[in-house]
């Protein structure tokens, strides 16, 4: 049986290498474009930056190496142009020219491509893009070739990054480290739009106090050059950067062109539709990875580009092509982290967004607790949103932003998720605890906690955003400390600290006159308690979700 793998990285490579051991007898054939094969391409930024100091570490497997390995014949420089689907044949350009080979199963992991904006001057020579080996190559030599201009010049290197997305944001700590002046900017309203907006100040600030200059909801109208290599950067804005340097990061696509062209179905996205088993609409093609669909946790069809997804589809695609069917996939839940110097961000499940462009009744939980006990030296603030089912308590989605312990939770809520658990499984977790390194209360528990207590009605949450409804429908009581008030406070909040709370009971009850309570502290743990008493008082109260942490990253925003 002739089986043949158009791409390689890491849907390509994982399903023929899995073919192999599912199929000793099989001839099979992969078609990779470039010089590459199996590289990390999660690792060209960190290469870029120094973190990874050798190249030829970024190089996983050669097609030496795979054919006495795993016995694949693997073809560089072999570019496939055409797919005949009667036939079954596949036209491919090679350095000797073109040739056809036949097969019976194909796989497309033909990946994806960088968006390209429609900006004038974007075939300036100082505009780089990173998704290969030799786009590194080249962005180091400019790099390199910058820092000496601009020694000579004695003035910096400046780079522009076009896109704040989770390479953009790579990229930006890469430039940084080398020394470079960066701007970033964006279309979007905030720094990596796969994560909330309450979060991405967090980022915003990190960067910030990096010495990188944000400019965001602007996009680049012109990339107009100048002498000796460099250019001005002119966004839409009015303003103009100059730069050494420019990488654009905007965004990618899934490279179907081919499957298109066959005649295989497609999604709005231009992603190639594939089954559980990754079969597309064809019997004798399948498709991974970048290019091809994938189902998320709202029914809803989108692209994954994330490594762990299409290796683990690739597994899937070569099980199915060798007859076995004992898997199938699962919604993908897009779990991603990204470094931006000493903060973490990390994402799984379902995004904000989309939960509301699905019509989906849910509750946002806004959670701000240390990665380990407060008593022990080093504890650093996790900014956690979780977003549970109004109708079954189930968790949708989660993500966060810290210095420390990010990861470890949003990968075990990740598995919650992948599991199916509620606000009260997540109550109920049992994890490692000792002061260095946790807390009896981790902040996973505290997520189930405080979503178990809205959805039983224990202390209804409200968001900061509604607190404007919330002025006109009751007053707001603000339970924190004298010094905490003088701080930071809600100008037209009724101020009683917890401890005093129950003795001035009757002062709350003249000023609500009857109307509800929207009670807020630091970050929601005092407040949950003042709810608890106004209840018990017969008052009608709310808890506002994370409190002050949460409303200041409301009122940044103009939401107050």
């Amino acid at each position: 049986m002739n089986i043949v793998v158009i791409g390689g990285v890491a849907g390509g490579m994982s399903a023929a290498a899995r073919i192999r051991r599912n199929d000793e007898d099989a001839n099979i054939i992969v078609l990779e474009a470039g010089e590459y094969v199996s590289f990390a391409n999660c690792g060209l930024p960190y290469h870029v930056g120094g973190d990874i100091s050798s190249r030829d570490s970024l190089l996983l497997h050669t097609p030496e190496s795979l054919h006495t390995r795993a016995n694949l014949d693997v073809r560089i420089r072999h570019e496939v142009v055409h797919i005949d689907r009667a036939e079954k044949v596949l036209d491919v350009d090679t350095p000797e020219g073109r040739i056809q080979i036949q097969y019976d199963k194909l796989l497309l992991a033909t990946g994806a491509k960088g968006v390209v904006p429609r900006i004038k001057g974007i075939d300036h020579q100082a505009v780089n893009t990173l998704r290969t080996i030799p786009e590194m190559d080249s962005l180091k030599e400019k790099i390199s070739q910058a820092r000496k201009r601009a020694e000579a010049e004695k003035r910096h290197a400046r780079a522009v990054v076009i896109g704040g997305g989770f390479i953009g944001l790579e990229a930006v700590e890469a430039l940084v480290q080398l020394g470079l002046d960066v701007t970033l900017a964006d279309l979007a309203p905030h720094v990596l739009p796969p994560i909330d907006e309450d979060l991405a100040p967090y980022l915003a600030e990190e960067l910030e106090k990096r010495g990188v200059k944000l400019k965001l909801g602007v996009a680049a109208d012109e990339i107009r050059g100048e002498e000796n290599g460099q250019a001005t950067v002119v966004f839409n804005d009015g303003t103009e950067s100059r730069a050494d340097v420019v990488l654009l990061s905007v965004g990618v696509l899934p490279r179907s062109e081919l499957a298109r062209d066959a005649g295989l179905d497609l999604a709005d996205n231009g992603a190639i539709v594939v089954d559980e088993f990754q079969l597309t609409s064809d019997a004798n093609i399948w498709a991974v990875g970048d290019a091809a669909t994938v189902t998320l946790g709202t029914g809803g069809q989108a692209s994954a580009m994330l490594a762990g997804p299409a290796n683990r589809q690739g597994r899937i695609a070569a099980d199915s092509m060798c007859g076995v069917k004992t898997i199938s996939r699962k919604p993908v839940l897009r779990t991603a982290v990204v470094r931006v110097f000493d903060q973490i961000a990390a994402v799984t499940g379902c995004r904000r967004r989309e939960l509301d462009e699905a019509d989906v009744k849910y509750v946002t939980v806004r959670l701000h607790a240390p990665h380990h006990v407060g008593y022990f030296p080093g504890a650093e603030t996790i900014h956690m949103l979780g977003f549970f089912s109004e109708d079954d308590g189930a968790l949708l989605g989660a993500q966060a932003v810290g210095k420390a312990g990010v990861d470890k939770r949003i990968d075990v809520l990740a598995t919650a998720i992948r599991a199916g658990m509620t606000a009260d499984d997540l109550a109920e977790v049992e994890l490692t605890y000792s002061p260095p390194v946790g807390a009896a209360k981790d902040p996973v528990n505290m997520l189930g906690f405080v979503a178990q207590n809205h959805l039983s009605g224990y202390s209804k949450l409200i968001q900061p955003e509604d607190i404007p409804d919330a002025r006109s429908q009751g007053i707001i009581l603000d339970v924190r400390n004298p010094a905490e008030v003088a701080n930071w406070a809600l100008a037209d909040s009724l101020k009683i600290p917890l401890g005093e709370l129950r003795d001035r009971i009757s002062q709350v009850r003249d000023a609500s006159a009857g109307k509800p309570i929207y009670v807020h502290c630091a970050s929601g743990i005092r407040s949950y308690l003042a709810v608890r008493i106004l209840l018990g008082n017969g008052l009608e109260a709310y808890n506002i979700a994370g409190g002050e942490a949460s409303l200041r990253i409301a009122q940044k925003l103009g939401k107050l």
